[in-house]
């Protein structure tokens, strides 16, 4: 689901980040205006989390792979405008140091995986458990449907987004200058995966980090659960204070990071994300066909894929560190190494609008 840089026109990509821009607008001054540092190690480990579990490929039908991306999980935790902004940190330390996913597709990436996502599931979250005390298994099934609806729907406009390319943007011979399939073939390309496999593990991983956070601290569930809402008879629980509390989820992150390497266990590459040597290989090419309903890719690499497929090089393309020769313990470092990138930019975000919120001193007369 991460879109590489020339698969969508430049045009689509401008109006991906135009979409995008007015979310992260209000997502940060949502946070700023009720900044409280109670939530900063949530936000931290979440997006880590959200990072991290990207890294377990699944294998999908037709020979291709898929992941979970945490689109339940943040929302639950953190409430949506946080979640965006926790979601788009992780993809954009993905894009910029390992290549998943493209620059010039970054904001479309995150309108599918931060923002539509996590809107899509605290809705069905909220729609489901209503006014269910934060320890009740009915938030357990509801964190899972909402996981498994969200990244239908995120992996349905990733394949929208595919699918419009030839039809709008073409040469003057017809053939297509970015992603080179339509509508018709890139939906049930993407949808069958993650209707079936890829929508399952979300649903698994959404539930359960829901029914671990109830037995380690249930107040952690809270940001999700409108302030006056009454559980239990009595006012909505208070995020707990400080990093302390999150100790469980940092732990369950650590353990994440150490297994990792089960996410190379996967073999082919997930619909949508060849390289552009890919379409030049023969044994790739077939593997294309295969997930394509058996369509074959054009014969030569489209012309604005090509061009603009060279428009970033992340110094650790495909989380393999060049002086690492093993890849499994290489795949350990880029976890953790994007881990703490990540943790490190929430903590920057963090100070930053803090300090835009501190009153400034009044000058001397």
């Amino acid at each position: 689901m991460h879109i590489p840089d020339g698969y969508l026109s430049p045009l689509t990509c401008a109006g991906a980040y135009v979409v995008a821009a007015p979310f992260w607008f209000v997502a940060l001054r949502m946070i700023k205006a009720q900044l409280q540092t109670r939530l900063l190690p949530t936000v931290a480990v979440v997006s880590a989390f959200s990072f991290v579990i990207m890294m377990f490929n699944l294998p999908l039908p037709g020979g291709t792979t898929g992941h979970a991306v945490g689109l339940a999980v943040a929302p639950i935790l953190l409430g949506p405008w946080a979640a965006m902004l926790a979601i788009s940190i992780a993809l954009f330390i993905q894009a910029l140091f390992f290549g998943d996913g493209g620059i010039t597709t970054f904001g479309a990436n995150c309108v599918n995986m931060a923002i539509v996502g996590p809107l899509v599931a605290y809705g069905v979250y909220r729609l489901i458990c209503g006014n269910t005390p934060l320890t009740s298994r009915r938030r357990v099934f509801a964190a899972a449907a909402a996981g498994y609806l969200a990244i239908n729907v995120a992996a349905l406009l990733a394949a929208v987004a595919f699918g419009i390319q030839p039809l709008f943007f073409h040469d003057a011979a017809g053939a297509p200058l970015y992603a080179p399939y339509a509508l018709a073939i890139a939906i049930p390309a993407m949808m069958i995966g993650h209707l079936s496999l890829a929508g399952l593990a979300e649903a698994v991983i959404s539930g359960g980090v829901v029914a671990y956070v109830q037995k380690v601290d249930p107040r952690l569930l809270s940001p999700s659960v409108p302030p006056v809402t009454a559980i239990g008879g009595t006012k909505a629980a208070t995020p707990p204070a400080g990093w302390r509390p999150t100790r469980a989820l940092w732990a369950g992150l650590a353990a994440l990071l150490i297994a990792s390497p089960l996410g190379l266990l996967a073999a082919g590459i997930a619909w949508g994300e060849w390289g552009v040597d890919g379409f030049r290989d023969a044994a790739v090419r077939a593997q294309i066909a295969l997930a394509s309903g058996h369509v074959a890719p054009p014969a030569a690499v489209p012309q604005g894929m090509e061009r603009l497929s060279s428009f970033w090089t992340a110094p650790m393309p495909d989380y393999a560190p060049a002086f690492m020769h093993n890849e499994y313990f290489g795949y350990i470092l880029s976890a953790t190494l994007g881990a703490g990138l990540v943790v490190l930019s929430v903590l920057l975000l963090w100070g930053l609008l803090a300090g835009a919120r501190r009153p400034r001193a009044a000058p001397n007369p």
